[in-house]
């Protein structure tokens, strides 16, 4: 007679540290962990990424470690990385991250960039037990962003070189294979195709509702949207340690039943958050810096300027999101103003392609104005509009001058900016014929805060 029994895997991903859905996933999380586990049947929790986000206060005062706190209360099974914890945080804090984890951090393809060696916190391959007794190997891989991984010091290689080992190393060892993958959409769809050993891809990264999931040779793909919103459930039907039905579907977490404290305790992450941003003082003006008069955007100019050693860069107005007041400026003001996951960039050009650059502004600006921007580590509204200084065009000359030089279209030129505007589609040429260097040691609130300390200083 076969052995029958049932294993349930529950996920979650990209949830960007809005905690305003958190109580009641915890609740949820810990009701099935609680009712679903019998003599046969098991439940697996997993976390697929991008569970924390920097523009949350207390996220952004403890870098993260409240976050996993928070991971700890809903007893996960395993979770991987995303590129919000693998690149908004130094590396130095990203050692420390999972220092009070209570589950394991399972990510295959990340390696500090000096050593080669795979960091302390990661493992490959997690292997659980059901309590049917079938074996589960767990894998997890990371989107690899080759150009931006090593500049916060780690290597985090392509997956394909990976996974025919680790495939081949989890067969011999588990029944059944399942991927935390945070490597979006298209990839897992690859990875199914190419690897049909791998049982159920619990996917991330692009954001993507896969609400009964979806199959492709005899693998499972799954997904559960972002920020919270909807919950991952899937049912394994097993017989004799063998996958004989899969079932996927996501519970809608505004569908969630509420109780009176969870507004209290929701508040209560913003509130100590800001209040431990709020204790950290940076600076004193003695005179505002405004939107609507340029002085915050002059200043911004000037640290980017005096940061990569330029005598030329832009930005965009819609990067600020408030003003700086008179008095005492604090990291929760600074947090409220950039709130982005931005770093300085220097862009070098011939001059023929510098006026090309400056064309490709003027052409996209009305345009760019509205537009309503989403990701690449924006948080803001709009973009807004391209303010150039170090630049400008003589209209009665028509000719474009560079520190105060008439740009020559065969000489090298440098404009400092933000990585932001590599990724945007309105200015192709900085990709295109620019050569970039990313300076990713602080995001862009730091360094305006170390500039301002030295600028505005306490005393």
């Amino acid at each position: 007679m076969a052995k029958e029994s049932i294993i349930t895997l529950i996920h979650t991903n990209d949830l960007h540290s809005h905690l305003e859905n958190w109580p009641k996933i915890r609740r949820y999380l810990n009701a099935q962990q609680q009712n679903l586990k019998t003599a046969n049947n098991d439940v697996f929790t997993f976390d697929i990424g991008d569970a924390l986000d920097r523009v949350n206060p207390l996220t952004e005062a403890t870098l993260g470690t409240a976050n996993i706190a928070l991971l700890n209360q809903a007893h996960y099974d395993g979770v991987t990385i995303g590129n919000n914890e693998g690149l908004s945080l130094p590396q130095t804090a990203l050692n420390k991250l999972y220092d009070t984890a209570e589950f394991p951090v399972i990510c295959a393809n990340i390696f500090d960039k000096k050593t080669g060696v795979r960091p302390s916190w990661a493992t490959p391959i997690s292997y659980q037990t059901a309590q049917d007794g079938t074996k589960i190997a767990v894998i997890g891989l990371t989107a690899p962003f080759p150009d931006s991984y090593p500049l916060r010091n780690w290597t985090v290689t392509d997956i394909w070189s990976l996974l025919t080992d680790l495939i081949k190393t989890a067969t011999k060892q588990a029944d059944i294979i399942i991927l935390l993958s945070h490597l979006g959409i298209d990839t897992d769809r690859q990875i199914a195709k190419a690897y049909p050993a791998v049982d159920v891809i619990l996917g991330a990264h692009t954001h993507h509702l896969l609400e009964h999931g979806e199959v492709i040779n005899n693998t499972l793909l799954a997904a559960a949207g972002k920020w919270g919103r909807w919950i991952g459930k899937i049912n394994l039907f097993i017989e004799n340690h063998k996958i004989v039905k899969k079932i996927a579907r996501v519970t809608i977490t505004d569908e969630l039943p509420k109780i009176a404290a969870d507004d209290v305790e929701i508040a209560g992450y913003f509130t100590v958050g800001e209040q431990q941003l709020t204790a950290s003082k940076i600076a004193k003006l003695k005179e505002p810096l405004r939107r609507n008069d340029g002085t915050l955007m002059q200043e911004t100019l000037n640290m980017l300027k005096a940061r990569t050693n330029t005598p030329a860069a832009f930005l965009s107005t819609g990067l600020f999101l408030t003003d700086l007041p008179v008095g005492y400026i604090n990291k929760n003001d600074l947090l409220k103003l950039l709130p982005h996951h931005m770093y300085p960039m220097v862009t070098e050009l011939d001059g023929q392609n510098l006026i090309r650059l400056l064309k490709e502004m003027h052409k996209n600006q009305m345009f760019m104005r509205g537009f309503k921007m989403v990701g690449l580590g924006f948080r803001g509204k709009a973009l807004g509009d391209i303010v150039l200084d170090g630049i400008h065009y003589d209209l009665k000359l028509k000719q474009w001058y560079y520190d105060n030089e008439l740009i020559d279209e065969q000489k090298r030129y440098q404009i400092a900016s933000l990585d932001y505007y590599k990724f945007l589609p309105f200015l192709p040429s900085i990709e295109i014929a620019g050569k970039n260097r990313i300076i990713m040691e602080k995001i862009l609130r730091e360094e305006l805060a170390d500039y301002l300390m030295q600028t505005y200083p306490l005393n």
